[in-house]
């Protein structure tokens, strides 16, 4: 990935996917679930682990279908439970359950003690990338935030079938929880996927372009917010590129 300011002062800064494959991690995740907490906490331990932007996309989707339970994840959209529901059909699973990893859109299940994320990860990042992405950040708004960006897909079957997202997620984030299974514990998480906009077609010639404007809730810390991007083939759920860059400011 390159990251490049426009000046010292600058208030838009731009991003590109590498010639190599970067791979998708995605977290199915609530704080309405107890047995969540040692997922999210080994998530928020990948970057220490040497899983960065530059292999992997780690995004933290927050399902509302444990809401019922006395507490209300904040972090949870009715959006991200339909996403983890088409990955199901697609893959055809027999239940929906949290937490869940998909590593490519492919379920993931890590060991209780060791687990080979690591030799997995590198499998897919010795390919090289079947899609390229770029990203403009625009946060000259205080109260928005524009991404530009662009992503060409370079094989004309996979382009019949691509499909484009762009994600806000935030990191360094923590809750008090009073009701429900978690009750009395203070949760941490990162990650946590704040917007998602999506599907962007691909055209025929292998294009897809957008123009995203993501409002900017006053809670949100700028220093702990990312913009990702990811190409994934709608069929299959196979992610042929993903990029994440920091808000700049």
């Amino acid at each position: 990935m390159t990251l490049a300011a426009v000046s010292a002062h600058a208030t838009t800064c731009a991003a590109e996917s590498p010639a190599q494959r970067v791979a998708l991690l995605e977290l199915y995740t609530s704080e309405g679930c107890n047995s969540c907490p040692p997922t999210d906490r080994w998530v928020s331990g990948l970057p220490a682990r040497g899983h960065t932007p530059a292999s992997v996309v780690t995004l933290a989707f927050h399902v509302d279908y444990w809401n019922y339970l006395g507490w209300r994840d904040p972090f949870s959209q009715p959006q991200f439970s339909e996403r983890q529901k088409a990955a199901s059909v697609r893959n055809r699973a027999r239940v929906v359950y949290t937490p869940q990893l998909l590593l490519n859109g492919r379920d993931y299940r890590r060991g209780s003690v060791f687990d080979d994320l690591g030799e997995r990860v590198n499998a897919l990042t010795r390919a090289p990338a079947q899609a390229a992405i770029r990203l403009r950040l625009d946060t000259s708004d205080s109260n928005a935030l524009v991404v530009a960006g662009s992503a060409t897909v370079a094989g004309a079957a996979a382009r019949s079938r691509a499909q484009v997202y762009v994600a806000l997620y935030e990191n360094d984030l923590s809750n008090d929880i009073t009701a429900g299974e978690n009750r009395g514990r203070r949760l941490r998480h990162d990650f946590v996927v704040r917007e998602l906009a999506g599907p962007i077609a691909v055209d025929t010639g292998g294009e897809a372009r957008w123009h995203q404007r993501f409002t900017l809730d006053p809670r949100w810390k700028a220093g702990d917010l990312y913009v990702a991007a990811f190409v994934q083939d709608e069929r299959s759920g196979d992610v042929l590129q993903a990029l994440a860059t920091p808000y700049c400011r």
